[in-house]
């Protein structure tokens, strides 16, 4: 890691989201998530039902996770992480923090922004965010009216 995990700044390329960012903080809420079931910190309720009515059978399953203090507290304190890596890939991608928004339209929304995010390559060359991830930067050229000084 490059001392930036929690908040970043420009873009990254697909390999760099999916191995420092979305599989580490899946696997730490998953992690979070186990250890509350198993202390027995959290809820986890299943229900089977069956029944026979109006000439017809019917049975149903549900089930209920409520999660514990371990995973609340994981998943607040890789909100922000989770959060800005999504946005320096939709700055790879060449759009704004304002693509966040779909994540509040139900089903669609977060998945329109997996593929986007995810599995869509990022632009080749340089974008409003900067250049691409590992991009080799052309040499800075200093303005022609300042002319260099000699020691």
């Amino acid at each position: 890691m490059d001392g930036n995990w929690y908040v970043r700044r420009g873009r990254i390329g697909r390999t760099t989201y999916w191995l420092h960012y979305a599989l580490p903080l899946t696997g730490a809420y998953v992690l979070a998530t186990v250890l509350d079931v198993s202390l027995g910190l959290s809820f986890v309720s299943t229900h089977s039902s069956s029944y026979y009515s109006y000439d017809y059978y019917s049975s149903s399953y549900s089930a209920m996770y409520s999660a514990g203090p371990i995973a609340v507290i994981t998943s607040l304190a890789l909100l922000a992480p989770s959060i800005s890596a999504l946005v320096t890939r939709l700055h790879d991608r060449g759009h704004s923090a304002h693509w966040l928004w779909f994540m509040l339209l139900p089903i669609a929304g977060p998945i329109v922004l997996l593929i986007t995010a995810g599995f869509l390559a990022g632009d080749l060359g340089p974008n409003n965010y900067g250049y691409p991830q590992g991009a080799v930067l052309p040499p800075a050229r200093t303005p022609s009216w300042k002319a260099p000084t000699s020691v």
